[in-house]
């Protein structure tokens, strides 16, 4: 494992910036970016997306051996309100990243999401090749771009050299709590402190969140075991165990911080039926196709990384 580069788009973002981690941390590889708004242009290049030209340029000069795409338009309720930006980043960039890849014969790995599935009461887990049905635009979108991509890879005879990767909500260290709709629920638990202040919180969706640096490390694996020649399955799943509601969670955050939270109200009705972003109940997913190909699928015990995360706010 001697010489090897990682580009990782969306290496500014909440998952982005572990995988890049990892890859720059490992012995034997050289890790780059991709990013716009935070570009530093060194480790991290700025590069748009939405423009092939510059997806090209990037990969001849970088000269990667595996790219990690984590950039995504992946908040639900932003993508509804700019779908046709969300579509470019999605589905048209993930697309044409595939393609160019693919020529190249570089390894791609499609940061996916658990929202691919409709996530029904008694559906859950799925398995890697189970049914898709998205209930909102966020997860149609990335559905359309694991398509795109698996398709450009089969079209130039390179089935095996991209990967999907489902992940399901994510936390982890954050520059800000909104970069994760899990460390976001923090800022709910501060916001009842205030006297007067009532907030409604999820109690009927589950979730299982998983952490970046879990998640990081996967990506890795799956890099190294596809350059080691392995014929990687088009679609792999990596999921914690973690089961909470959104309430749960913040029940969790009260406790370790000492915080009442009488005026943060359960919500178990589910979804509104006239709201525009529809959330599915249980999207749980097996990791089993990464098991087959020997991937270690164990997490960090969520409850554990936030003790130890929220020690320095407890006085």
């Amino acid at each position: 494992m001697s010489g090897r580069t990682a580009l990782v788009t969306g290496a500014t973002g909440l998952l982005g910036r572990q995988v890049f981690k990892v890859f720059d941390e490992t012995t034997g590889w050289t890790a780059k970016g991709t990013g716009f708004t935070r570009a530093d242009g060194t480790s991290i290049l700025k590069v748009d997306l939405s423009k092939p030209s510059e997806i090209e340029k990037t990969l001849d000069e970088v000269k990667p051996q595996v790219v990690v795409h984590c950039a995504a338009n992946r908040f639900p309720d932003k993508v509804d309100k700019d779908p046709e930006g969300t579509r470019i980043i999605n589905i048209e960039a993930s697309k044409t990243l595939a393609n160019l890849c693919a020529a190249r014969d570089i390894l791609l790995i499609y940061i996916s999401t658990d929202y691919v599935f409709a996530g029904r009461p008694g559906d859950a887990p799925y398995e890697a090749g189970a049914q898709t049905g998205p209930t909102n635009l966020y997860g149609q979108t990335k559905l359309d771009g694991e398509t795109a991509v698996l398709a450009e890879y089969k079209a130039a005879g390179k089935e095996g050299k991209g990967a999907v990767l489902r992940v399901p909500v994510l936390y982890g260290s954050a520059k800000e709590n909104a970069e994760s709709a899990v460390n976001v629920l923090m800022d709910a638990v501060s916001k009842v402190q205030k006297e007067g202040v009532t907030v409604k919180m999820d109690h009927w969706a589950l979730r299982f969140p998983t952490n970046t640096e879990d998640v990081a490390r996967v990506c890795k694996d799956i890099a190294v075991k596809g350059l080691g020649g392995v014929k990687l399955p088009p679609i792999l799943q990596f999921s914690s165990e973690d089961k909470y509601t959104k309430y749960e969670i913040c029940q969790l955050f009260a406790e370790i911080m000492g915080l009442p939270i009488d005026r943060l109200e359960p919500n178990t009705e589910g979804n509104d039926p006239a709201a525009s972003v529809q959330r599915p109940y249980d999207c749980h997913l097996s990791t089993k196709a990464l098991k087959d190909i020997g991937i270690d699928v164990s997490t960090q015990s969520f409850e554990g990384w936030w003790r130890r995360e929220c020690r320095a706010f407890r006085h």
